[in-house]
């Protein structure tokens, strides 16, 4: 069964940090390209970044450039965003997404609340 099981999140504090994890299974995780989305309350989704396993390219957000990193582990076939610098403008839930191959699979989503 191909599936993307999400980890990680929580509650923080504004300047703080977290990382979120996204286990892969059921697909060849090296050769896929991923990336990571978010849905703020009251918003549509967001594309926040993507990694291109295959080629270990990554893209960013303008609003996350310089703050936020993404990164895998082909041995362990998890995807991972590291979050520094955090904003209350960074709550969301945030969900993890296979781009490529056919058809796109999506984590199950986790909670991200920055607040004081």
């Amino acid at each position: 069964e191909v599936q993307l099981v999400q980890s990680g999140g929580g509650l923080v504090q504004p300047g703080g940090s977290l990382r979120l994890s996204c286990a892969a299974s059921g697909f060849t995780f090296s050769s896929s390209a991923m990336s990571w989305v978010r849905q703020a309350p009251g918003k549509g989704l967001e594309w926040v970044s993507s990694i291109y396993n295959y080629m270990s390219n990554t893209y960013y957000a303008d609003s996350v450039k310089g703050r936020f990193t993404i990164s895998t582990d082909n041995a362990k076939n998890t995807l991972y965003l590291q979050m520094n610098s955090l904003k209350s403008e960074d709550t969301a839930v945030y969900y993890c997404n296979r781009r490529s191959p056919n058809p796109a699979v999506w984590g199950q989503g986790t909670q991200v609340t920055v607040s004081s």
